[in-house]
């Protein structure tokens, strides 16, 4: 009988024991649960942030400087197609005016002469709210009536060189009737012909980096002020030595 109540106590613990572990390994399957769901919590809000911090910045920047607002504008002038074709932009600079304000250049090719091509441009500008500037400087160097012609505008913070001229094919049908100019190797002569047109440069660039109408900046003053008062000392090696009686 005791042998009987010692095997029959000896099973119950192991049961116990059994029901122990079978619980502690649910336990541990839970809380083994809990820290993935904490580190899949974690890793999606440090992604949310990265996207929210960095991706959407870069995408957003690198979309407004895809998109000018200067050359959108020029797009936007209602000038005939004959006179804007072969469309080729160029800038350098900060947008922020970071070192370098933007310099904008634009240069288009036009089917008809530069007078004809000129009218168009200045009338697309002053209905865009651009206003003549006459300024010095502007043109830097004179253009010959014959040549093209050459104008400036202001609007907000902008300013815009308007420059119509003859077409590249005529300059170099000119400079071939100098016999100072040397044609360069592997180029043909235009074909009077076929040499027809204008060619238009426009050049945007903030007001505030345009020194153009600006009285230079005067030449600082020297200081004027009180005379300051003399500096008093009490050290000895500053008073006269006393004479001999």
């Amino acid at each position: 009988m005791g042998a009987r109540a010692g095997a029959a106590k000896a099973a119950g613990a192991l049961e116990d024991d059994d029901e122990a572990g079978e619980a502690g390994g649910v336990v541990g399957g839970l809380r083994q649960k809990l820290r993935t769901q904490r580190r899949l919590r974690m890793v999606a809000l440090v992604s949310l942030a990265a996207v929210v911090l960095l991706v959407l910045p870069a995408f957003f920047g690198l979309r407004s400087a895809g998109n000018d607002p200067v050359f959108s504008s020029l797009n936007s002038l209602d000038v005939p197609s004959w006179a804007a074709e072969q469309v080729d932009d160029q800038s350098s600079g900060s947008r922020w005016c970071f070192i370098d304000c933007t310099f904008r250049e634009r240069i288009a090719q036009s089917e008809k002469p530069f007078k004809e091509t000129t009218q168009a441009y200045t009338s697309a500008l002053s209905a865009a709210g651009w206003q003549p500037w006459k300024v010095a400087e502007c043109p830097e160097q004179p253009v010959s009536p014959e040549d093209g012609t050459y104008s400036c505008w202001k609007r907000d913070e902008f300013t815009l060189d308007l420059w119509v001229r003859l077409p590249e094919c005529e300059v170099d049908q000119i400079a071939a009737q100098d016999p100072a100019a040397v044609p360069a190797e592997g180029t043909t002569p235009a074909d009077p012909k076929n040499c027809t047109g204008s060619t238009v440069s426009i050049k945007v660039q903030n007001a505030i980096v345009d020194t153009r109408g600006k009285q230079p900046d005067p030449q600082e003053s020297p200081l004027v002020g009180e005379t300051p008062d003399p500096v008093l000392s009490n050290d000895p090696l500053l008073e006269p030595t006393p004479s001999a009686s």
